[in-house]
């Protein structure tokens, strides 16, 4: 969407992508009700009932990563930076901490989807739509990895 609707401030040439315009998104979605947002930048958008921040094991994420930019055909020295920044992010529990911040803890959900089947995510993520599970930010730790 943020490239279809041009709500984009720049291209980012080091790292080969689109600097969303934050602002741009929120209004994008100003006047809808019930929308489901999923992407990495989420939980910057202000005005949100819930923040879902799935969450992965940093060496299987990083794994993953560098598998995505083999078959995309991403530069491997790019492949490495990526999959590294991503797995320390994930293990110093960043993009949890940002929506913690913005939003409170009170309106955050982490989700575990390690050894989970999409399914298994997904029937998690259904329940806290449904208001059938209670926020949990803070119960993931993977930073084991860091040592």
């Amino acid at each position: 969407m943020i490239r279809e609707a041009d709500l984009y401030t720049e291209r980012d040439e080091s790292r080969d992508s689109l600097v969303a315009d934050l602002g741009a998104i929120g209004e994008a979605y100003a006047d809808r009700d019930d929308v489901l947002v999923e992407s990495h930048l989420a939980h910057h958008l202000d005005d949100v009932e819930r923040v879902i921040v799935l969450r992965c094991a940093p060496d299987v994420l990083e794994d993953r990563l560098r598998e995505r930019g083999a078959e995309e055909g991403a530069a491997l020295d790019a492949r490495e930076r990526e999959a590294t920044e991503n797995a320390e992010a994930e293990s110093l529990d960043v993009i949890l901490g940002e929506a913690v911040r913005k939003h409170g803890q009170e309106r955050v959900y982490e989700i575990d989807t390690t050894d989970r089947t999409p399914e298994a995510v997904a029937a998690e993520i259904e329940a806290v739509l449904d208001g059938e599970r209670e926020p949990s930010a803070g119960e993931v730790d993977f930073t084991e990895y860091l040592l």
